[in-house]
């Protein structure tokens, strides 16, 4: 095969793929602000807000609870990260000094064995509309994080698809300063410039 003729055909295949990423890179930004958008608007929608500072509810938290809630205090809820903390180290907390460290199904359990018992009950469907917020916030940190990567996803393709338009542009340019009687894979080397004597 011609060298000529392999550059041509190499260029033209990194220049296509250069406009694959590109279309890939656009893609995934529209993901990535579809994505964060939709979250912060769910979120903002909800108006909730975390504890001020000082308050006990915030500072009867320990370790890296209070560390996660503290950085928010005030805060309106509107990120996946904010929802992360909000749901693991809010919620949960809360939830697991309502069921004595049980979770909703075993409370639920015991509930149905004693439908009689009112403040077993209670306690129930206080862990199941606790329990169902946070699935529902963890689900936002969730989404979140998909567009964050997303969003990352679409800097690497701009990046390839840079990368593969230069190495294209240098191919073709390779191409014409090759000779056109150089073969490749010939098992021979050849200078690029053969002297003349």
């Amino acid at each position: 095969m011609k060298r000529r003729t392999f550059d041509v055909i190499a260029s033209t295949i990194g220049l296509a793929l250069a406009a694959i990423l590109v279309v890939a890179g656009s893609l995934l930004t529209w993901a990535h602000n579809f994505v964060q958008d939709e979250v912060h608007s769910q979120l903002s929608a909800q108006q909730i807000y975390f504890p001020p500072k000082g308050t006990d509810s915030i500072n009867e938290l320990k370790g890296s609870d209070f560390a996660a809630i503290n950085k928010y205090a005030g805060q309106q809820l509107t990120t996946g990260d904010q929802a992360e903390a909000y749901a693991d180290h809010y919620i949960a907390v809360h939830l697991k000094a309502i069921g004595g460290g049980q979770t909703y199904a075993q409370l639920s359990s015991k509930a149905l064995a004693d439908p009689n018992n009112a403040d077993l009950q209670a306690q129930v469907a206080t862990m199941f509309k606790g329990e169902t917020l946070r699935g529902l916030l963890l689900n936002a940190y969730a989404f979140g994080k998909m567009g964050t990567i997303a969003g990352f996803a679409a800097i690497a393709a701009f990046i390839g698809a840079a990368v593969m338009l230069i190495l294209g542009i240098l191919g073709l340019w390779h191409a014409h300063r090759v000779p056109a009687e150089r073969e490749i894979l010939t098992g021979k080397h050849e200078s690029l410039h053969p002297t003349t004597t």
